[in-house]
């Protein structure tokens, strides 16, 4: 079986399927992230998402490993450079990864410019198909925050410096496309509307924020968004860490399930899937037996309703094992009818959100 292909540019061929790396170098050793790659890309998976913090739970010792084992497997494996499609993110102001240039403390031109150039020495590239901005340098509600607090926003990094950084390194041929993720639509609109003001200024191709049966916020405002701007949407967190694989509902799952491993150790998704939240575990058992009554496995169900969505590019998933990459890529084979999407939707009304 073949993962399809998405055009997320007119010369940029990706594929529906994105296998994230944020455990290569946490979870995997080097040679069990070599396997899930060889099998990823046998099966047809061109794209491959990671992030200059990653792995994850982010520490000082591992920082950067991810991007390492990437590059490592694509000059062992002497993989045609123009065969895949790599893309990676700059981290944003962070008060708590003090190993990554002091914090950062901001996005400005100097932190983009030096992660991109650290970024090609670990993946061992000349250039990246993809930079993205990991979160935006200034305050926005993100990683389970919904409610906007006008005061907390003490300034930023003006977007127009961060373009100017970015169309640097798209002259240089250091990257060719840019990306942004954890977005809002004011600020995908502002990026845009500041790109057709100056000729380098690069027109952002693409948005990677949260979207499943649990998160599909998506829906309100940036979709409309992505729909006239011509932005493609890469959708992370399909299975919503694990949640909509119904692993974590025998027995509180098994002892080496991430929310397991690192619990306490991982804020930001502790935060959004919190496992001892009524409601997210109603509207995640909801989901489960719709997968049970039309005879469907949970991974494949929660994939598939990703995929169904006409903006959506790619389904960014990650996966420790290989058993759990071949469940995946079922889900290509699975197109949901409009029965099971009606029952979906009845969920959503019930328990709208719940992880946002």
């Amino acid at each position: 079986m073949s993962v399809p292909l998405f055009n997320l540019t007119p010369s940029l061929k990706v594929s529906r399927l994105c296998l994230g790396t944020m455990t290569f170098g946490e979870q995997n050793s080097l040679q069990q992230s070599f396997r899930l790659l060889d099998d990823a890309f046998d099966a047809g998976i061109n794209f491959f998402d990671t992030a200059e913090m990653y792995p994850v739970p982010q520490r000082a010792a591992t920082q950067g490993r991810s991007e390492e084992y990437i590059g490592h497997w694509i000059k062992e494996r002497k993989i045609p450079r123009d065969r895949v499609v790599l893309a990676t993110k700059v981290t944003g102001p962070s008060g708590q990864m003090t190993w990554i240039r002091g914090g950062p403390k901001c996005l400005d031109a100097i932190n983009i410019i030096e992660a991109i150039d650290d970024s090609l020495l670990r993946m061992r590239t000349d250039y990246i198909d993809l930079h993205q901005i990991h979160w935006p340098d200034r305050y926005v509600p993100m990683f389970g925050e919904t409610d906007y607090d006008p005061s907390r926003q003490f300034g930023s990094i003006p977007i127009e410096e961060q373009l100017d950084a970015l169309g640097r390194a798209v002259d240089a041929g250091k990257i060719r496309y840019v990306g942004l993720s954890n977005e809002t639509p004011y600020g995908v609109m502002k990026f845009l509307e500041l790109a057709k003001d100056v000729d380098h200024f690069p027109k952002i191709v693409s948005v990677q924020n949260s979207y499943n049966l649990l998160c599909r916020n998506f829906d309100s405002g940036l979709a409309e968004c992505c729909h006239h701007e011509r932005i493609s949407f890469l959708a992370y967190s399909p299975m919503a860490m694990g949640l909509l694989s119904g692993k974590y509902f025998s027995c509180g799952g098994p002892p080496d399930a991430r929310m397991n491993l690192f619990r306490g150790k991982y804020s930001e998704g502790e935060s959004r899937y919190d496992l001892s939240n009524a409601i997210i575990k109603a509207a995640a058992k909801e989901y489960l037996n719709i997968a049970e009554k039309y005879s469907l496995h949970p991974v494949s169900l929660a994939i598939a309703f990703v995929l169904k969505h006409p903006l959506i590019a790619s389904a960014i998933f990650g996966a420790t094992k290989p058993w759990q990459l071949r469940e995946v890529l079922e889900a290509c084979k699975v197109d949901l009818t409009t029965e099971i999407i009606n029952e979906i939707d009845k969920v959503h009304t019930m328990y709208p959100n719940p992880c946002p």
